[in-house]
């Protein structure tokens, strides 16, 4: 059924069933018009035809459902008149000049017909086309789920250690030297990212306000293992509030970039985060300096991002990846719902 769709051999089998089937019920003009008038007679009926049901099908069916259905219903109702009208001058001109049969000339007999016949065949490849897109559907919702159940195992193996460690970093917390302030925020900070992922990213969705706190003690915990040379920037607008995304989405661009950033020893390493809200849409900015030292950013972690912004915003997000001599910078935008 995939190949069938993929390659759209259902296309290929409808029009060779429907040209066939009407070849064969004009056999005899052949012997009564000639082979010239048989074959016109074929090409116009299938033309016309085919420009009627792709007409709908590519143009009318998928504005029908966003806005102005009347206006879009009354440009498939003028299709059918135009293919109808058209055959019939067709049929008068087959039927009166060429083979002289007055009883098939009637104008508004054969209109009926050729209206009842391309409102058949309409019928008949919206049939299709719906049984085509409900499969299709039908697939990518069995995909997500097994995709889901594959993530939801994966994430309740990685939170065995996780958890362990947490639990173990409360017990370091408490030996270390309450004068030792740096040492206790430190990890203050880590625990604080540990929670996070054990215990607040069970839901679909997560308030932008823990992940952005999520994020700036990554980036915090990034800054004490760079020298104080590097130049870190992290961003935020006071647009960033009361909404909700999938949590853990935007991490894997951060991670990229302090993975890839640059070593150099003569002027500053660079990594410059910003995210940013504008009416509908999430802006995230993530850009680091690069010197060369690795040939290709990103790997598996940028691909499963990718695939999971695919399965979470089909349609409503761009992704812009930008390799350069001296830096690396990746562009985010999501539509919110």
């Amino acid at each position: 059924m995939n190949r069938l769709f993929r390659y759209h051999l259902d296309h290929l089998l409808f029009w060779i069933l429907t040209i066939g089937f009407h070849g064969y019920t004009r056999l005899y003009l052949i012997s009564k018009a000639g082979v010239f008038q048989f074959m016109l007679e074929i090409v116009l009926r299938n033309g016309l035809l085919a420009a009627v049901i792709y007409f709908n099908l590519l143009i009318v069916i998928p504005r029908i459902s966003k806005s102005k259905v009347v206006l879009w219903l009354m440009a498939s109702l003028v299709s059918l008149l135009g293919y109808s009208i058209l055959k019939t001058f067709h049929d008068s001109y087959l039927y009166g000049s060429v083979i002289g049969d007055i009883k098939r000339i009637d104008f508004l007999q054969n209109t009926f017909y050729n209206f009842s016949i391309v409102l058949f065949y309409l019928a008949f490849a919206i049939a299709i086309y719906l049984s085509k897109q409900w499969y299709t559907q039908r697939e990518l919702l069995r995909k997500i789920q097994l995709e889901k159940l594959n993530t939801e195992l994966e994430y309740l193996k990685a939170q065995m250690n996780p958890h362990f460690l947490f639990n173990s970093i409360n017990t370091i917390f408490f030996q270390i030297n309450k004068e030792n302030t740096e040492a206790r925020d430190t990890l203050g900070k880590f625990s604080d990212m540990l929670r996070y992922q054990l215990y607040e990213c069970n839901s679909p969705e997560i308030a932008i306000e823990k992940e952005l706190a999520y994020l700036k003690n990554y980036v915090e915990l990034q800054k004490l293992r760079r020298s104080p040379n590097d130049i870190i920037e992290f961003s935020v607008n006071d647009e960033l509030r009361s909404f909700s995304i999938p949590p853990l989405l935007l991490i894997p661009f951060i991670e990229n970039a302090f993975k890839h950033i640059s070593n150099f020893t003569d002027k500053p390493n660079e990594v410059h985060i910003r995210i940013e809200k504008s009416r509908n849409e999430l802006h995230l900015y993530v850009s680091n300096s690069a010197d060369g030292s690795v040939k290709e950013n990103g790997g598996i972690g940028l691909k499963n991002v990718t695939r999971r912004l695919e399965l979470l915003f089909a349609g409503r997000y761009l992704l812009d990846v930008k390799r350069e001599v001296d830096s690396f910078t990746i562009t985010l935008t999501l539509h919110l719902a």
